[in-house]
């Protein structure tokens, strides 16, 4: 038996490619840019031929790769380098959005050109929002007209649902804010989006993502006050979009101040300090009566963690509620307000299903805190409820009701046998 070790054996032969799929294909938008630059160019101004041939395209250029690319070409007329200055060593196109004439209806037609091409490739969406979001923090480097032109085009794109108004956060870029460009942008913006959509459309995608109570944040922090926000829409013809904005900036402050209200309760400050607070703010942000009832109340509810079992919870309500009555009482001087105040019972009360059978003793109690009058109930039941479970409520009332005015009448027939 040989002592030498016996060799392991060797693959030979020929050494195959790997496969093409398996090869990484090389970015390359300068190519992708000269494909695009091209078709363009032989459509000319012709929009809809421009359409025709983004839409053939997609089927043979890798749109998916190259979407910012795609995008930067048909808003700029190419490549454009951080700060958005164009690439000068590319072919670029006239036929573009900055290129193009300054007015509504040039932009339409060129929003239709982005709506088409992203219905056909959906997947481009994303990609588009995106491409939006950073040509706004390059405003400064275009001129005033490409500005204006974006603007108008954003604001189109936006009323038609291509855009998610999650976009108009580039504008609160710190130095696009110092030097008053993203103001002048969203006038712009706002006007052509008020051309195509009502305000109460502008207002519910703004509130949809969260911008409604952020539009201060368009104006440097010296000018950030309601005062100066008014008068420069206003000034710039649009009313409508400051007195939604100005209304924005209120409920803003009156969930602060419910909050703050919450706060002194946990904290078990005393029902006199915490009248005070309330009259002294309701004074200084000129809140009616009215409204600030509605908002105790809210803080009021809130303030606790309710009981999940119904035969539980109206009795868990009357000890609370019971409590904080006199600081009800404190905001119930006028009958409008004692009437407001039954109409957020009723709307909490059908709101919370825990809450539907204990509406009734909740207005008892609140009744003999002298919270609610005997002529603010009976306006209530007779025509002033709300629709919101009313045949539910009204029944539960009707008892109490028909005390109410019985002992109504019973004071009147004494008055007369005094008389």
């Amino acid at each position: 038996m040989s002592n030498q070790r016996q060799q392991k054996p060797t693959l030979t032969g020929q050494r195959f490619k790997p496969r093409k799929r398996d090869e990484k294909e090389r970015f390359d938008p300068s190519q992708f840019q000269e494909s695009i630059v091209q078709g363009l160019d032989q459509s000319g101004s012709d929009l809809e031929a421009v359409a025709k041939f983004l839409d053939a395209s997609g089927a043979k250029l890798d749109y998916r790769r190259y979407a910012e690319t795609l995008f930067d070409i048909l808003v700029a007329g190419g490549m454009l380098a951080p700060g958005g200055t164009l690439s000068e060593d590319m072919t670029c196109t006239d036929f573009c959005v900055f290129k193009a004439k300054e007015d509504m209806e040039t932009m339409q037609a060129h929003a239709q050109v982005f709506n088409k091409l992203i219905r056909r490739y959906k997947y481009l969406e994303k990609g588009f929002e995106e491409e939006i979001k950073k040509l706004l923090l390059f405003l400064k480097g275009f001129t005033e007209a490409e500005r204006n032109k974006l603007a108008m085009l954003t604001g189109i794109l936006l009323a038609n649902g291509n855009l998610s108004a999650s976009i108009l956060s580039s504008l609160f870029n710190e130095n696009l804010v110092k030097e008053g460009v993203s103001a002048c942008f969203a006038v712009k913006l706002f006007k052509s989006w008020l051309s195509e959509k009502d305000i109460n459309s502008v207002a519910g995608s703004l509130r949809k993502v969260g911008m409604d109570n952020r539009l201060l944040e368009l104006f440097p922090a010296n000018k950030r006050s309601s005062e100066h926000f008014t008068k420069y829409f206003d000034d710039a013809g649009l009313k409508e979009f400051s007195d939604f904005a100005k209304n924005q900036q209120s409920i803003g402050a009156r969930k602060e101040l419910q909050k703050e209200i919450e706060d002194q309760m946990s904290q078990g400050d005393s029902l006199k300090d915490i009248i005070a607070y309330t009259r002294e703010e309701m004074k200084k942000s000129n809140i009616s009566e009215q409204t600030m009832v509605g908002l105790i109340w809210s803080s009021v509810m809130s303030s606790v963690e309710w009981n999940k079992k119904e035969e539980l919870v109206a009795e868990q309500a009357i000890k609370h509620l019971k409590q904080y009555s006199p600081l009800l009482k404190a905001f119930t001087s006028q009958g409008y307000s004692e009437l407001t105040l039954l109409l957020k019972i009723q709307e909490y009360c059908y709101d919370n299903i825990h809450f539907m059978k204990a509406f009734q003793k909740i207005v008892v109690l609140l009744y003999k805190a002298d919270v609610l009058s005997e002529e603010a109930i009976l306006k209530w039941y007779n025509d002033a409820h709300s629709p919101k479970g009313q045949s539910v409520f009204l029944a539960q009332m009707k008892t109490f009701v028909e005390w109410l005015k019985n002992a109504e009448e019973e004071s009147e027939s004494e008055e007369e046998e005094t008389d």
